[in-house]
Parts: structure tokens; sequence; C-alpha cells
């Protein structure tokens, strides 16, 4: 009882560990009822969820119906130790991190720790303080591990454009639509489409319904499903158990592990290959997923929301897209308008591009005058957002705007007869500042290599 009366002091006088704990959820595996009495009384005030099993038997199933973040073990067990079943269990995707009991500090069993995949390990007896930070320093790691896994992602996979990423800007009609759809349908669970050219803004308005929803403070991992090699994706997106296959020398959570409790943006997602949409549809449906080499179906709790600038519905008819999965996430559409319909949207949007990208780059801010702004409305924007941003960079190194756009450098209104022929002549003239590499025009247009192509293809030049 010494444990208890100790426990219950801690309750009053300990400070709290953090909003981590609280809404940690550990599991207890010990064969002795006492240690797990006395870790349930220290642990159950301050986490989220606690759970106990009396062997690893009892863990394992336990394991397959609910994902903890941090599993304590006692290393010496009847029938199979701590050890070697962490290094089973790690086998079959097994992710979460784990804390050792023991009652030997010899060195063998801490290398044998670390082998299996523990992160730390704790001497019996011990005091309620020190399972609790054993317990806070691995919610940390765990904490900063997954933040810098996607990080790193979403910097990889970004766009060049990050200054609307958190917000619609605009007073379109057109726009206000769309928040009023985003508004509706932000504190439900259902699963969005949203459709629209490139650079319309669709990640943008993923990222608001995130915000907007009550999974707010968990993470939006936005994931460019054209960016990843077909052979990866698989294993990208549902994680992978060492040796699964040649080069996976350590097992890795998956970036559906990575979203948990928040929501996975699927951009692209017309780019799936089928045997992907597949799974994902069975990920869908039945929020559990199978890293690629595991035995083990891991469950989770997502939202998603998916994006694509290809017709889906076209797709489905010539086979190239699975239609269970469209009719599964096309529950709520919302159709991303292009910029050319959104009116004064473009000029607001270029003020406020030129406002912050003259700041970024420690240049001189170009003024908008009333001969640039009509070009803006006039010009067909192609690559929308995407590219007017681009043109507002390339402009303020430039010192001005391209002459296609501003009427010429004299100032004289340009000679073009069409809004195609205004489209024209600034693609090709990009083009020809990119020395005739298209990947590296429409990457400054901020439109894709394929929608250069089509025009060139369609102008014969």
């Amino acid at each position: 009882m010494a444990h208890a009366s100790r426990v219950d002091d801690a309750v009053v006088t300990e400070p709290e560990f953090g909003p981590l704990m609280a809404k940690a959820s550990i599991l207890i595996v010990d064969d002795e009822p006492g240690m797990r009495n006395f870790l349930m009384r220290t642990l159950t005030p301050r986490c989220g969820r606690v759970d106990e099993a009396k062997d690893v038997r009892q863990a394992s199933g336990m394991l397959d119906a609910h994902v903890y973040d941090i599993v304590i073990l006692d290393n010496i067990m009847p029938g199979k130790n701590g050890v070697d079943w962490l290094a089973e269990q790690r086998g079959v995707g097994f992710y979460s991190d784990a804390i050792l009991m023991t009652a030997f500090a010899d060195l063998d069993t801490a290398i044998q720790a670390l082998r299996a995949g523990a992160m730390d390990f704790v001497l019996k007896p011990f005091r309620s303080n020190q399972i609790l930070n054993a317990v806070s320093r691995c919610l940390d790691r765990r904490r900063l591990q997954r933040e810098n896994y996607v990080l790193r992602h979403e910097l990889h996979a970004a766009s060049d454009h990050l200054l609307l990423r958190d917000k619609l800007i605009g007073h379109s009609p057109e726009i206000a639509t769309i928040r009023e759809m985003i508004t509706r349908v932000a504190p439900l669970p259902t699963s969005v489409l949203i459709t629209g050219e490139s650079g319309t803004g669709k990640e943008v308005t993923a990222r608001s319904v995130h915000a907007l929803s009550d999974r707010a403070d968990k993470p939006f991992v936005p994931v460019n499903c054209a960016a990843i090699p077909t052979d990866m994706i698989e294993a990208e997106l549902f994680g992978h158990v060492r040796g699964a296959f040649t080069g996976a020398d350590s097992s890795r959570e998956g970036l559906f592990m990575h979203a948990q409790g928040g929501t996975l943006f699927l951009d692209e997602i017309a780019e799936l290959p089928l045997p992907t949409q597949s799974k994902l549809l069975r990920a869908i449906e039945d929020r559990r997923v199978r890293p690629v080499g595991s035995e083990r179906e891991v469950p989770v709790d997502l939202r998603f929301i998916c994006a694509t600038n290809a017709d889906l519905e076209k797709a489905v008819e010539e086979g190239r897209f699975r239609s269970d999965l469209f009719y599964r996430i096309n529950v709520l559409h919302i159709a991303m308008p292009p910029l050319r319909d959104r009116g004064d949207d473009v000029i607001e949007l270029a003020e406020l591009f030129l406002e912050k990208l003259s700041a970024q780059l420690g240049m001189a801010r170009l003024e908008l005058d009333d001969r640039v702004a009509e070009a803006f409305r006039a010009y067909d924007w192609p690559g929308n957002v995407r590219e007017l941003r681009n043109l507002m960079e390339r402009s303020l190194i430039l010192g001005q705007f391209p002459a296609e756009l501003a009427g010429g450098r004299s100032g004289k209104p340009s000679d073009a007869s069409t809004l195609e022929d205004v489209e024209r002549r600034h693609i090709l003239s990009v083009l020809e500042e990119a020395g005739g590499n298209r990947s590296e025009a429409a990457r400054r247009l901020g439109i894709s290599r394929k929608t250069i192509d089509r025009k060139i293809a369609a102008w014969g030049d």
C-alpha cells in the first residue's frame, strides 16, 4: 500500500506533465497485478487512455484493436520475455514507442532492448515520478519526430507558393460560395473532393476545411500523389516494416499514421495506380491500413480530403479510376473557379503578392496602375493563382510588368486583338526567356508541362 499512498500524494502535489500526456494512450503489459495496479493508478489520472494486459498474448490482441502512443512492458514474464515480444511486434508492424521495465541493469539487457526497438527503460523498483518522466520523454520525442517528418514531406511536396496556403483571398461571388461550403462541411466527418484547374487553390481550400474542423489541433498532411514514384507510393502512404523490400533497412510509419487524428489531403488523386486505389478504398471504408510487409492492420482516425485537376468521371469511364473509390470520396464536391472567372479578385491577389514578395525579396514595389489592372482582368491566366504569383515575383525582379500585359513599354495598349493572343505571346515570351526549356517555362508560369505542350501543339509552333 506504500506505493498507492505515494501515488495518491503525487496526484495532488506533482505538477502537470502537459497536454501531450493528457491525450496519450498507454498500454501496460506486466504479469504482476501489483505493478499493473501501481502503473494504472499513476497514469490514469494524467493520460487520456490507459489499458492493461497480463501477458503478451493479451497485449497482441489489444494492439490489433487500438493504436497506443506508448507500451510500458515488463521484460521478465512467463512464456515470452518482453524484449523478444517487442522485436516480434516490430517485425509485423508495431510503430509505437516502448518503455521496458527490468530488474537487471546489465549491458546485455540494455543492448537487446535497444535492438528490439525500446525507446527507454526503467530499473525496478522505481518511483511514480520516474515512469512519468520516461513517458513524457517518449511523448516529446514522438511529437518532434512526427512534426519533423511531416514538415520535411510538406516542404518537399509543396508548390513554390506559400503565401496563400492558409486562407482564401477575394470577394467575388464564386469565392463567397466556396467559403460557405467550407463553413458547412468543416465540422462534419464527411469526405471532400475538391476539383479545379491547376493553381486555383485546392490545397488552400483543404487547409481551410481542416482549420475550421474539430481536428484543427492535429496534423494536416498534404500528399502529392503525382510526385511519389509508383513503386514507392504504398510504402509512403501506409508505411512498411523492416525487410519489406530492398532498401527497407528499418520500419517506418506511413503518412496515414503521421496524420493520425488529423486530416490527410490527397492531391492529384487521379494519378494513383489502380492497385493503390483499391487499398485506399479499403482504408477509407475500414479506417485500417496494412503497412507493406506487415501482418497487422493498424487502425487509423483520419479525415480524407482529395483533390484533382482531372475529370474523374471520364477517368472512371475509361477504366483509369475505380468507380467505387470515386463515389466514396465524392460525398461533397467543391469545384474551384478559375482565376479568369473571379473578376477583381485578380487585382486583390496581385496587390497582396506585390506587398508580400517585395518585402521578402527586398525590392521596390511595383505600382498596379489602371492600365495594368485592366490587362490583368483581360488575361486568361491559364496557370491561375500560381501563375499570378510567379508573374509578380518575376516582375519585381525585372523591375517592370511584361509588356504584353502592361500595354507595352511606351504605355500604349497592346496590339493583341484577342485574349488568346495575349496568352500566346506571354507563354512564348517566358519560353524564350527559359531558353526553350518547356519544363522550366512551366515552372515559371506556374502551370504544368502538359499545358504548355498542349497549347504549343494547338498553336503549331
